[in-house]
Order: C-alpha cells, then structure tokens, then sequence
C-alpha cells in the first residue's frame, strides 16, 4: 500500500528567497478552499518559517491532516495575508 499523509493540494517552487511560490492549485483542494492562487509564496505554515518548498513539504507532512492551521502569504501583488487552511489526506 502507498503511504497516505496530509496535503495542500498545491505545487510549489523555490523562490530564490525565502518562501516556496505556489505554481500549482488543485480544484478541489485545501489550498484552493484557502484562497491559495499561483504566484502566492508561502512564507510560515503553522509557526514554521518556509525557506523552500522542501521546507513546506516537510512543514505539510508533520500537520494533522483535519487540523487547520495558518498560512502566510505574500500576494504576487505585494500584500501579505494569513489564511486558514486545513490540510486533507492524500488518497
């Protein structure tokens, strides 16, 4: 059997800075019923700073799938937000 863990339900890159650049969102998906869009870089999941998309990946598979937690995220416009998200179960 596959491992199952949580997810995000996107794809992300490094950034060349601190954070991973979301180049993916699945429809339907924890980060799309977020408000995550492509071109976001996450920056903290759950108290967790996120240098990389290695990061994030780490930071993702250690939640609780079910939990919400907070995100933040810098826009591609330059603001920045918090969002609520809760991790699914890959399946």
């Amino acid at each position: 059997p596959v491992p199952v863990g949580p997810t995000l339900g996107v794809e992300a890159v490094d950034d060349g800075k601190p954070g991973a650049r979301v180049v993916g969102v699945h429809v339907p998906g924890p980060g799309y019923s977020a408000g995550l869009v492509r071109g976001d870089v996450l920056l903290v999941f759950d108290r967790t700073r996120i240098d990389s998309a290695a990061d994030l990946a780490r930071a993702v598979a250690k939640a609780d799938p079910g939990r919400s937690v907070v995100l933040t995220v810098r826009h591609r416009g330059g603001g920045y937000q918090q969002l609520d998200v809760t991790p699914g179960v890959v399946t």
